[in-house]
């Protein structure tokens, strides 16, 4: 129902005073102010002066442009498990929407990976990637983030040592046997490569305070707060093993043959950039990365990713 002039003003006084400021000087300000435009509500000039490739060759705007796009759906990604993680008082329907748009945003990288796999010259890439060591898609640490706030620490634990860590761990410890140090750690020396030497440079302290933060606020033990007649909600059970099975599998396995097309040309297996032996790391038969494992059966962790 339309509100008369009157109404709006009135809303717009109570709306200033509940905050101590003059309605008056706001509504003056209205008549100064300039009229909003799509390109500076998006600020697309600051967007799009953001790509910058390191080579002549062409096909590496399109890889930049591409890893941007993924970090801008992380972001979007992070927002809506964010409102899941700080909410106390979560419904079935509230949370299984939150999942659903994050599964959305999963599918649409999932399909996406065909602009990676077909979508640049093979020669090309194998020449540009040589400017890009020791960087490497491994160190998005928007990824890790999702990653914290989806499950328990234990659930993203090297599966190697899992049995050696509880809740009782400390947390700088558990996150040393984070499955994704197994690509560029020997855990038999215990050295680290240049690539997370210098990715734990920049992360390492958000990581830790963020492992602090979600440990009990995690999507994994929100999920396992609710009455168990939520918990039992066939639409949130369906929503949560989606996510799962989206971040887990569908979505790394579309990275992998990506990968694949690059990295192990006609059998010859290439180094990643970052150094990574990058099939294990990827391949979600070797870690069962699964972040709600009580909501599917033994056989299903049993086949994890094997047939992918």
């Amino acid at each position: 129902m339309k509100q008369s002039t009157e109404e709006l003003v009135k809303r717009i006084e109570e709306k200033f005073e509940a905050i101590d400021q003059n309605p008056e000087t706001h509504l003056e300000g209205l008549v100064w102010a300039k009229p909003i435009t799509y390109w500076d509500y998006i600020q697309t000039d600051a967007l799009l002066a953001l790509q910058t490739q390191r080579t002549t060759l062409p096909d590496e705007m399109v890889f930049v442009m591409y890893h941007q796009i993924n970090e801008l759906l992380f972001k979007m990604m992070l927002w809506e498990a964010e409102q899941v993680t700080k909410n106390n008082e979560l419904t079935a329907p509230f949370f299984a929407e939150k999942l659903d748009r994050i599964s959305r945003y999963f599918d649409m990288l999932a399909s996406s990976f065909s602009i990676m796999q077909n979508g640049m010259e093979t020669e090309q890439y194998l020449k540009f990637r040589n400017t890009l060591t020791p960087a490497s898609g491994f160190q998005s640490a928007q990824y890790r983030l999702i990653e914290f706030a989806s499950t328990d620490t234990i659930n993203l634990i090297d599966f190697r040592f899992r049995a050696t860590i509880d809740r009782n761990t400390p947390i700088e410890h558990a996150y040393e046997h984070l499955y994704w140090h197994a690509a560029g750690k020997d855990h038999k020396t215990g050295k680290k490569s240049t690539l997370i030497r210098l990715f734990e440079e920049k992360y390492k302290e958000l990581f830790l305070r963020k492992m602090e933060e979600y440990n009990t606020t995690n999507l994994y033990a929100k999920f396992k707060s609710l009455p168990k007649e939520t918990q039992e909600d066939p639409i949130l059970v369906k929503a949560m093993r989606h996510y799962d099975y989206t971040v887990n599998v569908t979505w790394v396995m579309a990275h992998y043959h990506a990968a694949a097309k690059y990295l192990q040309p006609e059998g010859e297996i290439v180094e990643a950039t970052g150094g990574s032996d990058w099939r294990k790391y990827m391949h979600p038969r070797y870690q069962r990365r699964i972040f709600f494992p009580e909501l599917w059966s033994e056989e299903e962790i049993k086949n994890w990713g094997e047939n992918c």
